[in-house]
């Protein structure tokens, strides 16, 4: 008997309540995905750390020490040199050698003097909103440094640049996916709603886009980007040819469920009662279709972001000065840095640790648009 109570608890758990809005719904049936909720959290300490990333950059990203090219992570360490305890983490400086036999250069911590880390500590300077700041979450005394994941073949701090890049990579995708997710629930909503000719002209283009490689198609358009154009106008137009080409697959599902809308009552009572095609488009279809537009841009934005980081990975997409994932990632091209400076490949695990979030969230949103299923 107790089992059975238990049972028909947990039943009650998982059925909607009478009378609940559907939002309500929604978030009752997202918030019992776990995978969801961890996918929601790595986007947001992302997003936090793009948005963010001066305060949480001890280094200026800018700044160029060639003495220090390639120089590793610095270890945080608690125990000093002598075994003894200490209650505030600190750092080491490392200093060049150089083997007398292949001339490599080897970085040794220097011992003799310890640098502790301090939180919200005043360093370089940057303008959040144009307003002078120089307030950072951490960072070491002056004649010290702190470079937790090394530096790359210029000297410039890894951390610092890979929180820089994730605004780019993060804004390039974001940006494409809004464009894609307006183009395609458009053009899929008028192909549905007008039907006739209008369908078919538009359902053989997205036919005739769909045909091609997506990946091949963004290389051979990303080429006749002029060289001579600035990182703004190269940055426009990387977004504009993701937003413009991955709006296919949205077209299909709007299409599909706007099929099964126009038949509705609602939808027939206002042409009954002189409502224009646009208002009906607007404030009927569309606003119903928001759950399915949501869950698809959270799907398209990880493919985006995959996409630049290849295009800028093989030198066809955004180019230095500007600062991507896929550009930092760059230096990983070359075999004998990637052996002996293995810390250059860091950006990579940003690429996949937001990817796989977007793809959970994405997952949680899909299951959770439809929250009368009984689908776990």
């Amino acid at each position: 008997m107790l089992k059975d109570k238990r049972s028909r608890k947990k039943n009650s758990l998982a059925e909607p309540v009478k009378g609940e809005a559907y939002i309500q719904l929604v978030w009752r049936k997202f918030k019992r995905s776990k995978t969801a909720i961890i996918g929601g959290i790595l986007i947001m300490i992302m997003a936090i750390l793009a948005i963010l990333a001066p305060f949480f950059s001890p280094c200026n990203p800018l700044k160029i020490d060639q003495h220090a090219s390639f120089s590793p992570p610095q270890r945080i360490h608690f125990f000093d040199d002598k075994g003894k305890f200490h209650l505030r983490a600190f750092v080491y400086n490392l200093k060049l050698e150089l083997d007398p036999q292949t001339w490599r250069r080897i970085y040794t911590e220097d011992t003799s003097k310890r640098f502790p880390i301090y939180f919200l500590v005043r360093g370089w300077e940057y303008k959040p909103f144009g307003i002078p700041c120089k307030l950072h979450l951490f960072g070491v005394p002056k004649e010290g440094s702190i470079h937790l994941f090394g530096m790359d073949n210029y000297g410039r701090d890894l951390l610092a640049r890979i929180m820089l890049g994730g605004r780019v990579s993060l804004s390039i995708a974001l940006l494409g996916a809004i464009l894609s997710a307006f183009i395609g629930s458009m053009v899929g909503t008028i192909s549905a709603y007008y039907g006739g000719i209008t369908d078919m002209i538009l359902q053989r283009i997205v036919e005739f886009l769909q045909s091609f490689p997506q990946l091949p198609l963004w290389m051979a358009l990303s080429i006749a980007i002029p060289a001579t154009w600035s990182s703004l106008y190269v940055f426009i137009a990387i977004m504009m040819l993701f937003g413009l080409l991955s709006w296919t697959p949205l077209a299909r599902e709007v299409r599909g469920k706007v099929l099964s809308l126009r038949e509705q009552e609602f939808v027939l009572s206002a042409k009954e009662v002189g409502a224009s095609d646009a208002r009906i488009i607007f404030k009927y279809l569309i606003p119903n279709c928001l759950s399915h537009i949501i869950v698809i841009l959270t799907l398209t934005i990880p493919w985006l972001i995959l996409a630049e980081s290849t295009l800028s990975f093989l030198g066809l997409g955004l180019q230095p000065p500007m600062v991507s994932w896929g550009v930092l990632l760059q230096e990983a091209q070359n075999l004998q840095t990637m052996g002996r400076h293995l810390w250059i490949t860091i950006p990579g695990a940003f690429i996949v640790t937001t990817v796989l979030g977007f793809n959970f969230l994405g997952d949680g949103l899909r299951d959770a648009a439809d929250p009368y299923s009984r689908r776990r």
